[in-house]
């Protein structure tokens, strides 16, 4: 099954605004998504760049995100854990929540990946995209990811 997830601010392939990057604000971009399949019992979003000339670069770590919830508001706090009980876990910027775009040279494209999973994750705040990655194995249930893209200027 997939999950189809969308932002009001910017569209599928399209242009990442400023605010949410480097170079403006650096608050995450609202995200939306419509419903999960019966049997979810949390949510996981991963935000990375592939296109990184040291290999894919981790933006976001967001897991234990309550099946119900269906948004995540613009500008998410930079805490360990929500009030929702969802734990945010550490970037390649060496820092717990978002990251936005921050290209060295040319347009990248940065992947919001949502995770809908048979169960909760149970590690710490803090954690990484591989141990994430690896605690989700034969729990993913369905699936939906937006590809927004940034170049500075």
């Amino acid at each position: 099954m997939k999950i189809e997830i969308k932002s009001p601010a910017f569209e599928e392939g399209g242009m990442i605004p400023q605010k949410h990057t480097c170079d403006g604000e650096d608050i995450s971009p609202p995200l939306s998504w419509n419903s999960v399949p019966n049997g979810t019992k949390s949510l996981a979003l991963i935000c990375d760049d592939p296109d990184a000339p040291m290999g894919t670069w981790v933006h976001w770590v967001l897991f234990n995100l309550p099946a119900n919830v269906q948004t995540l508001p613009e500008n998410m706090p930079y805490q360990k854990t929500l009030k929702n009980g969802a734990k945010q876990g550490t970037t390649d910027f060496k820092k717990i929540g978002y990251g936005g775009p921050c290209p060295p040279s040319g347009t990248h494209r940065y992947y919001f990946k949502l995770y809908a999973l048979d169960t909760e994750i149970n590690l710490d705040a803090g954690t990484t995209k591989q141990q994430l990655l690896k605690a989700m194995e034969g729990h993913i249930i369905a699936e939906g990811q937006l590809m927004g893209k940034y170049k500075r200027q």
